[in-house]
């Protein structure tokens, strides 16, 4: 009796066989739909996406937005429908994060790479689209719900709440400083965190002081205040810096502002030489 039903598990083992989502592939994709879109929305969206037709689908609902931003945002903004979703491919190994949107009018691009490396989220290239305008507040909760399955890991939930705080604190100043600068300013305290480790409030504020004039940005008391309360959450919870420091130096190319900070601007002067320097090399050669 026990052979034969060995021998029975074995054959539907071989014609059913179970592929962990662990072992999704690179260019393999995963998408996230909004629980309250139409049929035709979600066909259009998939069709958009260039999804294939056997693609996993991970459905987001409101009450999942509800419980990931409804301490930062008011619950009007976040609304009564999801609608909003993504399609998450998976990128080659130390590629890092790219992001692109559609139809998203708040949060910025690279705003969502800065939450998603706070949240873990490594190597995947993710679309973020709805069929109207929309804040893109929500997107955030479906593509960490996506990527705990393609990755068959459990992000804390602790860390999920900081990653839609950082997303949202940061669309708040970009509302003041801009979008560049707020974005530029997050990641580059981040960075520094990773390296220094402040111990204290007094240690982060000089590293947010700094990073703040590095940019040419001023801030005000209470946005100085609610930045050190949000990286004294971030550098309490249990995060990878070294895998924040790594993502984020990937996708520095990819933070416009990068290149007008006294960093970036270093690095254009050095290639600028070099081509002063070839262009002579080449004038010498001739004469």
């Amino acid at each position: 009796m026990k052979k034969r039903l060995i021998l029975l598990l074995s054959l539907i083992l071989c014609l059913f066989p179970i592929h962990s989502l662990a072992d999704m592939a690179e260019g393999d994709m995963i998408v996230t739909l909004g629980e309250n879109l139409s049929e035709a929305q979600k066909n259009s969206l998939l069709e958009e996406m260039r999804a294939p037709k056997d693609v996993q689908i991970v459905t987001v609902s409101n009450q999942e937005e509800h419980q990931y931003l409804g301490k930062y945002i008011a619950k009007s903004l976040i609304g009564t429908r999801a609608i909003s979703s993504s399609a998450i491919t998976i990128a080659s190994k130390g590629s890092g994060i790219t992001v692109k949107t559609k139809n998203i009018n708040w949060v910025t691009d690279e705003m969502y790479v800065n939450a998603l490396i706070t949240a873990g989220v490594k190597d995947a290239n993710i679309y973020i689209t709805a069929p109207i305008s929309v804040s893109g507040t929500a997107a955030l909760t479906g593509i960490i719900k996506a990527y705990e399955i393609s990755a068959d890991k459990t992000i804390p939930e602790d860390v999920k709440q900081a990653a839609n705080q950082e997303m949202v604190e940061t669309a708040k100043l970009g509302d003041s400083i801009g979008n560049e600068n707020a974005t530029a300013l997050i990641a580059k305290v981040k960075e520094e965190i990773a390296k220094k480790k402040p111990k204290n409030d007094e240690e982060l504020r000089n590293i947010i002081e700094q990073a703040a004039k590095d940019l040419n940005v001023t801030l005000t008391d209470q946005q100085m205040q609610r930045l050190i309360n949000l990286f004294n959450k971030l550098k309490n919870l249990d995060i990878n810096w070294n895998q924040v420091s790594d993502q984020l130096n990937k996708a520095k190319d990819r933070i416009s502002k990068y290149l007008q900070s006294d960093e970036g601007q270093g690095f254009l002067e050095k290639i600028k030489q070099f081509f002063i320097w070839l262009i002579d090399t080449i004038k010498s050669f001739f004469s």
